[in-house]
């Protein structure tokens, strides 16, 4: 029973590790994306576009 739960408790870290790597290129893309606008405050609308 016990090897069961810490197998669970693994494999929940080593999934949440994988997150990691989503939130860094997420971080990365809203840091160039502000600093973008911040260079160029009138391209706000094209940058800022979907």
């Amino acid at each position: 029973m016990q090897l069961a739960l810490a197998a669970k408790y693994i494999g929940a870290g080593i999934s949440t590790i994988g997150l990691i790597g989503a939130g860094i290129g997420i971080g990365i893309v809203f840091a160039a994306l502000i600093n973008g606008v911040s260079r160029n405050p009138s391209l706000k609308d094209t940058l800022f576009s979907y």
